[in-house]
């Protein structure tokens, strides 16, 4: 028998165990959380002179290493002068669709990196890799800004509005990271009432900290609420802030939010092959992450602009090794505030990244990233798939147009109508259209989902 202090002891070692078992997961893996949160710690404490000096050696840092290191990125930055960032050549999303073992820097591989794909929110999807400290470090920040909102990563309790795989293997996995996790996933795959009760019903039996996920999906939630003439703060007293990601946030539906649950409702910004680019902060401005980030806002021909002008958002990862993000056109406009500094960056305004709801015949809605989950079946490595779309035509009827080196197989054409009728339901109508080029908004980006239906939702 153990004796009481011993019991004690042994009490606390499991507690910790479950508080820090994400950051003991990332490290078994081989992602060295702790080094990363020290250097994040490092770079946070440099005054405002101090970290313009860091900046100026971490981004002619990143380009030399590409430079000596990476076959891809020699041949593409030809000419470059590192006492000139000018002279630096804009990448974009197409430059990268090719094999990713030819992207990666010399010592990684495939086995020895983080790699993941792109969602495909700009129609131009890709795969990529970063290394281990890099991805880190994307953790680091995240439970960084989350202790903004005294939320604990590894401890608070999370009502999680994201997608799920489906098939029987990727869905238990999914909750079991959940459960490890701290979280429970509400799918974003069915927004109609009835699902949206079963969500209420869990929010009273339950004790979240906070919910997460996809815009789209919670403010579907937010209106189910307005109509019940709910707050759920009332119902879930235990919560205390809304981080909503992936999707534009527009003012009046941020409002709504707010009032419907109670609760601070935060805006977060963040592409997977980069980082967290920008998270609001408790003042209410959307401060870019400076820390492992550049973010410049560029012209039509490539020249910077003030704070304060409206360009393209384009980004420099300063620390990821194994794969080049340098002055990467990430296919978004926004705008710093004149009230930026180097450090402290403020992102005023962005456009794009908003997605349409799906409304089905059975009057089931789904979110616009859906589709996302649909489309991975088209996103192969070797680039054939360059861009794509997919247009609600009406009520049951869909089109999927595609920018490729050749036609779908009608295997691929199979898979991707039993993926849709799996994800959203039977019966619908799927053609495919292959097409040299698809028309851009004036903002250059393309709308992975677009809906025709005359629908208020």
């Amino acid at each position: 028998m153990l004796l009481i202090h011993e019991y004690f002891l042994f009490t606390l070692q499991i507690i910790s165990i479950k508080v820090n078992l994400f950051d003991f997961s990332l490290q078994l893996n081989g992602f060295p959380i702790k080094e990363a949160s020290r250097v994040l710690k490092t770079i946070q404490n440099k005054d405002e002179n101090e970290f313009e000096s860091y900046i100026e050696n971490i981004k002619k840092n990143i380009v030399a290493y590409h430079l000596e290191n990476n076959s891809f990125y020699k041949s593409f930055a030809k000419g470059v002068n590192l006492d000139d960032w000018n002279s630096i050549p804009v990448m974009t999303k197409k430059d990268l669709q090719k094999p990713l073992s030819n992207r990666l820097s010399k010592g990684f591989l495939e086995k020895n990196v983080y790699v993941n794909k792109t969602s495909g929110s700009s129609g131009d999807p890709f795969i990529f890799a970063k290394d281990k400290f890099s991805h880190a470090l994307t953790w680091a920040i995240i439970q960084n800004r989350f202790g903004w909102y005294n939320l604990g990563f590894n401890t608070s309790k999370q009502a999680r509005f994201y997608g799920i795989p489906l098939d029987k293997k990727g869905y238990y996995k999914e909750r079991l990271k959940d459960k490890l996790s701290s979280r429970f996933r509400f799918s974003v795959f069915d927004l109609s009432d009835s699902a949206f009760e079963k969500h209420l019903k869990k929010f009273q039996s339950t004790p979240f900290d906070y919910i997460n996920g996809y815009t789209s999906s919670i403010v579907q939630f937010a209106k189910f609420l307005q109509k019940k003439n709910l707050v759920l703060k009332a119902i879930c007293p235990s919560l205390n802030a809304c981080i909503v990601t992936s999707e534009m946030l527009f003012e009046d539906d941020k409002k709504l939010m707010e009032t419907q649950f109670g609760i601070p409702v935060v805006n977060e910004y963040g592409a997977s092959e980069l980082d967290l680019i920008a998270f609001e902060n408790p003042s209410g401005h959307w401060q870019v992450n400076s820390e492992s980030l550049f973010v410049e806002i560029l012209d039509e021909n490539n020249s910077v602009l003030p704070y304060g002008e409206e360009g393209r958002i384009v980004i420099t990862s300063l620390y990821n090794k194994a794969h080049p993000f340098i002055r990467y056109d990430i296919g978004d406009i926004g705008m710093l505030s004149k009230e930026s500094t180097l450090k402290t960056p403020i992102l005023e305004k962005i456009i794009g990244r908003t997605n349409d709801i799906a409304i089905l015949p059975s009057g089931k809605k789904a979110a616009g990233l859906t589709f996302y989950y649909i489309t991975k079946s088209i996103i192969e490595d070797n680039g054939n798939v360059k861009e794509f779309v997919i247009e609600q035509l009406n009520i049951n009827t869909f089109k999927v147009i595609y920018v490729s080196s050749e036609l779908l197989s009608e295997e691929k054409m199979k898979m991707i109508i039993t993926e849709m009728e799996t994800y959203l339901e039977k019966g619908l109508q799927i053609s495919f259209e292959k097409q040299d080029q698809l028309i851009r908004s004036k903002s250059g980006k393309l709308k992975q989902f677009t809906s025709y239906l005359n629908q208020n939702t």
